[in-house]
């Protein structure tokens, strides 16, 4: 059986993996442009996603099984892959700790005026009277997408004691929150918001959700942080709802179009926050995403079906 990777692995883990499954042929590649030429040959294919294409699924006469080491799947050509009947895998819940890390140290960013210490910093001026600091601190924070990420956000807002309130398409009730509500329901909790944080992936149901309507609901001093997916909401209504002062703040991970085009007007709002879609960027990714593959890899081996993290096509997680 031909294991193809067209990812990058140190050698220290192309080794591990040699040692742990010596009966596996495994061919390690640092990208998808090395690693096409043996795509008919793979049974199993460990991916980031981005890299396939319809074309390749075609070729791909013996793939069975997919290994997205992402939790994101939007970027798959998920039509061929289900004309083929693939088994696909991702990485969910490896990115709870990094980007509930990264939501908090955002939020506190703004309330601390940390843009503008810097700048002062840089200036080298030393003053008070231009500083509006607040503290985060018993606030009440609406989280769209109630999963393993919008969970350990909720559990690091306790610490903070916040109020939780979690919107899902279910609406049930998920550790940590104080209460949850369907996204037809979030109407009702946005005028309590003071902080809006989406974990939302891309699926036909999640894109242009939230609109420039939702912003006019929330409170004037609310901020708005997106680390799910860019298409949640478009551009237009992000900039409208800061220039129009319906919120404070927002801050941004994520884009409609990535990058982020240089001359794009986002980049001037002194009152939006852009960072380059690394919410999710740890030290410890890699080898929490490998043991879920080995995981995954071992019930394969057995013949079994508790795989880890299988992801239904028709939903798009």
């Amino acid at each position: 059986m031909t294991i193809l990777f067209s990812v990058k692995l140190s050698q220290k883990d192309q080794q591990r993996l040699k040692e742990n499954y010596p009966d596996q042929v495994l061919n390690f590649y640092k990208n998808m442009k090395e690693a096409k030429q043996y795509i008919q040959e793979a049974e199993i294919l460990v991916t980031y996603g981005a890299d396939l294409t319809s074309e390749l699924i075609e070729q791909a006469d013996h793939l069975k099984w997919i290994m997205v080491l992402s939790a994101g799947i939007d970027k798959l050509p998920l039509k061929a892959i289900q004309k083929k009947d693939i088994l696909i895998t991702n990485a969910r819940g490896i990115h709870k700790k990094p980007m509930a890390e990264y939501a908090i140290s955002m939020l506190l960013q703004v309330y601390r005026q940390e843009k503008l210490l810097m700048q002062m910093e840089t200036n080298k001026e030393w003053t008070r009277r231009s500083i509006r600091i607040q503290e985060i601190s018993g606030k009440t924070m609406v989280i769209a997408g109630t999963g393993s990420i919008g969970q350990e956000v909720a559990r690091l807002s306790k610490a903070f004691f916040m109020k939780t309130y979690g919107v899902s398409k279910s609406g049930r009730p998920t550790d940590f929150f104080d209460k949850t509500f369907t996204t037809d329901e979030m109407d009702r909790i946005l005028p309590e918001a003071d902080f809006l944080v989406s974990v939302l992936p891309s699926t036909d149901e999640t894109k242009g959700l939230l609109t420039f309507d939702h912003f006019k609901l929330m409170p004037e001093h609310a901020v708005f942080l997106n680390m799910g997916r860019g298409d949640l909401v478009t551009s237009e209504d992000i900039l409208k709802a800061v220039q129009d002062e319906e919120i404070a703040h927002v801050i941004l991970d994520v884009f409609e179009e990535e990058p982020l085009p240089a001359d794009h007007p986002i980049w001037a709002e002194e009152n939006i926050t852009v960072t380059p879609h690394i919410s999710g960027v740890s030290n410890h990714y890699l080898s929490r995403a490998l043991e879920i593959f080995e995981k995954n890899l071992s019930a394969y081996l057995d013949n079994s079906k508790e795989f880890l993290n299988t992801v239904d096509i028709s939903k798009g997680y």
